[in-house]
């Protein structure tokens, strides 16, 4: 998952292969809550790891809930039953709408005091209609903020009140269906002795969610009679019973960002999609027939689907989006490749969500240079048919990770212009690996994949420099140097000395070398072997061989292969003069050979190696020496290199230095 503060999208091309999307959020919260609520433990499998379904678990241990993580994507829930819920407790709920409206209900039903919060946006997710409903029951909820919104105190310590089941429970429809899932998920506890309606006041929103909830609660044991969709009732002896085990679907929302690529940009076979089929039980999945009614070639089964660009330009959309109001926001941004104005109409309940996404996509979509019309429950969105309506932009996310995510989508613009998607963590909500994802299956316009080369002598800082600078930017890290350490080491693992007449042999080992970066770490193969490559003697090794022509030959391409999306940043000698001659950032970084010595000494001394600055001053000038004056690329500056002395300056100054350097070269509007 990408944690930096922003992330480039370089121009994108095309899109090929096969994704694997991570379970529904809306499936994962609603089945953790009814195994929670049931008899027996329940083994969910494909569960979602989010940060969604991380509070909602973390909720459910804290009321008394046993939860135990069998692997990365299957948790064990051993429900409460009849037990009445630890109390009192604490409960965060972050920004989840499908934890706290649904636990809010249930606790509302149970013995115990709770104070449900989250962060500052979940305090203004109104839950009001929700409370009132529950009110009507005589439950006890006090809100400890703004009323109508989170926090929340439920103060029940002393026992449940009686309820008020002879009348109708009201409930609003027409601001979220979230309120009318949290009451169908709660109320089963109250039908002890009677049955319980529910009847829903105004036009019901989102209806295909509570098609998922009604399937759910049946897998649960829990049959509801549905009048239409005004009234629900709940039969009297309505328990909750343990399926014992089951799985989650994928996101049908997280589909539509991928159906929407291959649409896009969906090449021979296209993009397939696997986890989620044209028979899933999410109402997101009619985004189907969206994106078809756009031009997609759209093929599926049980759980795949295989989505191939069609027409094209798209055709431009009138929908009516109230069955796909999450994945309607991808519409708005396909809508930017049509061949006329699209209309996305109620959508209401975009101003109630993470963000009021209305305001949100508008204010985004205008900063491509797109013509917006927003109304109270709609979004007019015009294209932009050619390059230079397209505009370089910042795409601010409001810590919603659907913006964030159907935002990528503009990378593929003929314009050929990068987008930045600020704060890319917040996909965690929903798909941690979103970008990943997206990175396995797009491909970059040609020489779009940015490099930026640091090349300098040994001991100028240039490697923890690069390190730091591709953390900060989410980029891929190349150490040239260690590429040449690690043959030295293999080779001298193999029995070979260093010299001339193996030449042919060390180049047999550096064409295969299976060595890969994982943080500050270096692997071959399976073996960490960075303590090793830091070696004098390795270093020592790796300079000669450096100035075999064979072997740098062999290292060429792979060195060429970590250029990959959505970036790369490469330290060594001749990553500016050689590997990278067209790299838009290359920066010669050096020091005073003293300045360098002492760091290198310091830097001995803390792995409590004995060494001696004079001999370490001595072998650093040797080696500069014979790097500057070796005939195959030879240690020196590209012509458009920038120099960059840091004798005086911290790491952390250097590093600012050169992401200044990067962010000139940047086609954003200044911030401000």
């Amino acid at each position: 998952m990408y944690t930096t503060d922003f992330l480039d999208l370089p121009a994108l091309r095309l899109a090929g292969g096969s994704v694997r999307l991570p379970g529904s959020k809306s499936i994962s919260n609603r089945v953790l809550l009814l195994a929670a609520l049931s008899e027996g433990t329940t083994e969910v499998h494909d569960l979602l790891a989010s940060d969604d379904t991380a509070v909602m678990l973390d909720a459910l241990a804290a009321i008394g809930c046993t939860v135990e993580h069998v692997d990365a994507r299957t948790v064990r829930i051993t429900g409460l039953g009849a037990r009445a819920p630890r109390s009192p407790a604490k409960l965060f709920l972050g920004n989840a709408g499908t934890a706290m409206r649904p636990l809010t209900a249930a606790l509302a039903l149970m013995l115990g005091d709770f104070t449900l919060s989250g962060v500052p946006r979940m305090h203004e997710r109104p839950i009001g209609d929700l409370v009132d409903a529950l009110r009507q029951l005589g439950c006890a909820i006090d809100y400890l903020g703004q009323p109508g919104y989170p926090p929340l105190s439920i103060a029940q310590g002393g026992g449940v009140p009686p309820l008020q089941l002879a009348a109708p429970i009201q409930v609003r429809g027409d601001v979220s269906s979230q309120f009318l899932t949290a009451l169908l998920m709660a109320l089963p506890l109250a039908a002890r002795e009677q049955d319980v309606v529910i009847e829903v006041v105004g036009e019901l929103i989102s209806k295909p969610y509570i098609e998922i909830t009604l399937a759910l609660l049946a897998r649960f044991g829990i049959a509801v009679q549905r009048q239409g969709w005004q009234r629900f009732t709940i039969a009297a002896g309505s328990r909750y019973r343990s399926p014992g085990s089951i799985h989650v679907e994928a996101d049908a929302s997280s589909a539509s960002y991928f159906i929407a690529l291959g649409a896009l940009a969906g090449s021979g076979d296209g993009v397939r999609i696997e986890g989620v089929g044209l028979d899933s039980i999410q109402g997101d999945i009619r985004f189907v027939d969206a994106a078809r009614a756009m031009g997609a070639q759209v093929d599926g089964g049980d759980n795949w689907l295989q989505v191939r660009r069609g027409s094209w330009p798209l055709k431009a959309i009138a929908l009516d989006c109230n069955h796909i109001p999450d994945a309607a926001m991808t519409l708005a941004v396909m809508a930017l490749y049509a061949d006329g104005p699209s209309l996305l109409t109620n959508i209401a309940s975009w101003r109630v969500k993470e963000t009021d996404r209305l305001a949100a996509m508008a204010c985004e979509l205008r900063k491509l240079g797109a013509t917006v019309e927003e109304g109270a429950d709609f979004l007019r969105v015009d294209p932009l048919p050619a390059a230079a309506d397209w505009r370089a932009a910042r795409i601010h996310t409001y810590d919603d990770h659907r913006i964030a995510m159907c935002f990528s989508l503009a990378a593929f613009n003929p314009a050929r212009l990068p987008v930045r998607i600020e704060d890319p963590r917040c996909v965690a909500k929903t798909f941690p690996d979103y970008f990943e994802a997206l990175f396995s299956v797009a491909q970059a316009q040609s020489g779009a994949v940015p490099v930026i080369c640091i090349d300098g002598p040994t001991a100028s800082g240039k490697g923890t420099v690069a390190s730091l600078v591709a953390q900060r930017l989410g980029y891929a890290f190349l150490d040239s140097g260690a590429l040449y350490r690690a043959t030295a080491l293999a080779a001298a693992r193999a029995g070979l000395v260093m010299e001339p007449g193996n030449e042919a042999a060390i180049a047999v080992i550096a064409r295969q070398l299976p060595i890969r970066f994982d943080g500050e770490r270096i692997w071959l193969a399976d073996e960490d072997v960075s303590e090793a490559l830091r070696l004098e003697a390795t270093g020592a090794d790796a300079s000669r061989i450096s100035a075999m022509a064979t072997v740098r030959t062999a290292l060429l391409d792979l060195q060429h292969g970590f250029a990959r999306l959505p970036g790369l940043v490469a330290d060594g000698r001749d990553m500016g003069t050689v590997i990278f001659p067209t790299a838009p950032l290359k920066v010669f970084m050096t020091a005073s050979a003293a300045c360098r010595a002492e760091r290198r000494h310091k830097q001995l001394i803390s792995k409590g190696i004995d060494a001696k600055i004079d001999s370490l001053r001595a072998d650093l000038e040797a080696r500069d020496a014979r790097d500057q004056s070796r005939a195959v690329a030879p240690l020196k500056p590209a012509q458009d290199a920038l120099l960059l002395d840091n004798s005086t300056l911290t790491i952390e100054e250097t590093v600012a230095q050169v992401l200044a350097w990067w962010q000139e070269r940047q086609p954003f509007a200044p911030v401000g």
